[in-house]
């Protein structure tokens, strides 16, 4: 990046930045990717992980983001990213007769009209009505007493983290030149005019400058951060809203299909997570640690009294494998509660070479990003193409339905077992024959993790040589979700990670020990963290862990 000039410099490498960097390399722009920590490492990797129009936006009249959003649901599903994408069926538990069937009935029916409308439908069925015992067929832990009646409706999920990080390959696919561990320190002027960055290398240790015409600030929450190193006030402020998720095994709860509950501050979701369920999300102003948002016991509690009010055999903390904390963008409004602040988003020319984009959500992030490429594009004196990210699928989404077609061929030659392929299949799509190699050249590989046998071998190994994983955090919380889908939160598995990852990333045993140390004194930070009654202290608690690479 520092030996030309590029044309756009993308600052931030959460969804909207891999996806500005995306739509802008497919324009043919010479495009440039940084992010301080990791891929995702910040919101995008910490979402309730569905792509969805937002049921409740329609209460609130907000009807076009609604729209949009569905129609974005639908590309992904159909076209962009398939291997990742999924439907995902809910159950909303209806408590009174009549008027409560009647209005949720019209919301849920205008939801699907949407939908239709966009041309995205994505094949997904339309709404239903249940009766109460129609309800408990499909979810039997529900309580006899939470429900008259239910609605069921159908949405979709993703791995959050995967999908940024398959955002960020696909644009340098494309051509732009993609580095995490990469931090921004100073924004390069001359006279009012931002012409670049210095960026500092975390891993070396080095600074370069890096020139471009013009910067997109996609750093999220970060955003005001950002803003400042030019001396300016930003047009529009960022406000973090700390949003919490629990994970907990699938027999806790008997159902095939996810839920929607009504609590009095917003909605809570209960989601099929192959074999967990994610229940989320609380809603509450954060003004702390940006980084590393920490759980309470307050938080922990305040979700799972609401899931037990419908649950026939409640949850305990015993219960509980997982937690992870994320923060959302929201641009600040006049509401002091953050669950009624706005999810639109904004993009301004803040200065000139100086693109701002904050605000919006996952599942409109192409959108994001493309409103952003647009304004920096006015910025430029060429004349540029116009987005394509509409026609352009992921890696992993081409030949994606022949490869799943073929899984059956796959297991016999590989030897594993057909849902083996079908779990690889979805976190790789059609992509699986590079890990499949692996297996192939050392048969080890094809053994799962000891400590986390939904993963096999091969996949740390490939995430270390293909999927610009640095450390074992990444390994661990990141390209695998190892670090909320057990119990211990990976720490069973980190020697073995660490030692699959070392020769690929050139580690010493010293470095294999301190990634080993660094990530079980994160873990016990997190669990400490997860005790203590309020934000607070429960910050204080989540930062006794240091960076695996300090901020410099």
């Amino acid at each position: 990046m520092a030996s030309t000039e590029l044309d756009v410099l993308v600052v931030g490498g959460g969804v909207v930045g891999a996806g500005s960097a995306l739509d802008a390399a497919t324009r043919g722009l010479t495009v440039g990717l940084v992010e301080a920590r990791d891929f995702a490492s910040g919101t995008s990797s910490r979402s309730s992980k569905l792509i969805h129009g937002g049921l409740r936006y329609l209460e609130m009249l907000d009807f076009r983001l609604v729209a949009e959003a569905l129609s974005e649901r639908g590309l992904l599903i159909e076209k962009l990213a398939p291997h990742l994408v999924r439907p995902v069926p809910f159950i909303y538990p209806l408590k009174h007769h009549v008027w409560e069937r009647l209005y949720a009935g019209s919301g849920v029916a205008l939801y699907d009209t949407l939908a239709r409308l966009s041309g995205h439908r994505a094949g997904l069925p339309l709404h239903r009505h249940l009766t109460r015992t129609g309800a408990r067929r499909i979810v039997p832990s529900l309580r006899k007493d939470s429900l008259v009646g239910a609605l069921q409706y159908y949405d979709a999920q993703v791995d959050d983290a995967r999908h940024t990080m398959f955002l960020a390959r696909t644009a340098a696919a494309y051509g732009a030149h993609v580095a995490n561990r990469a931090r921004v320190t100073a924004l390069l002027r001359e006279g009012e005019r931002v012409t670049g960055a210095e960026v500092h290398d975390q891993e070396s240790g080095r600074t370069f400058r890096v020139r471009a015409k013009q910067v997109i600030n996609a750093t999220g929450v970060w955003t005001d951060e950002t803003q400042s190193l030019v001396g300016e006030r930003g047009q529009f402020k960022v406000r973090a809203s700390k949003g919490i998720h629990l994970v907990v095994p699938r027999d806790r709860i008997q159902g095939d299909s996810g839920l929607i509950l009504r609590t009095e501050k917003s909605v809570l979701f209960v989601i099929p997570w192959g074999r967990h369920w994610i229940i989320g999300t609380t809603d509450t102003d954060w003004s702390l640690d940006k980084a590393h948002p920490a759980a309470s016991a307050a938080d922990i509690d305040y979700l799972l009294d609401h899931v037990n009010a419908v649950l026939e055999q409640p949850l305990t903390h015993a219960d509980v494998e997982g937690v992870y904390a994320g923060l959302r963008p929201l641009l600040s409004g006049e509401s002091d509660s953050t669950s009624k602040l706005s999810r639109e988003h904004a993009v301004a020319h803040t200065v000139p070479g100086l693109v701002v984009v904050a605000g919006g959500k996952y599942t409109t992030y192409r959108i994001m990003a493309k409103d952003a490429v647009d304004a920096a594009v006015h910025g430029l004196d060429a004349k540029v193409p116009v987005s394509v990210t509409e026609n352009v699928p992921l890696l992993g989404a081409e030949g994606y339905d022949a490869m799943k077609n073929n899984r059956y061929q796959l297991a016999q030659h590989y030897g594993l077992h057909v849902a083996r392929i079908e779990h690889l299949l979805g976190r790789y799509g059609s992509l699986v024959d590079e890990v499949l190699d692996l297996v192939a050249d050392d048969p080890s590989l094809g053994e799962p993790l000891a400590g986390a046998p939904d993963y096999l071998r091969a996949e740390i190994v490939y995430a270390a040589k293909a999927e610009g994983a640095r450390h074992l955090d990444d390994l661990l919380a990141r390209r695998t979700r190892i670090s909320i889908e057990t119990f211990d939160r990976g720490v069973g598995v980190m020697e073995e990670a660490a030692k699959l990852a070392a020769p690929v990333l050139g580690w010493s045993d010293e470095q294999v020990a301190r990634e080993v140390e660094h990530y079980g004194k994160r873990v016990d930070a997190e669990r400490e963290s997860q005790k203590m009654p309020d934000d607070e202290t429960a910050d204080s608690a989540r930062l006794g862990a240091p960076e695996v690479v300090p901020l410099r």
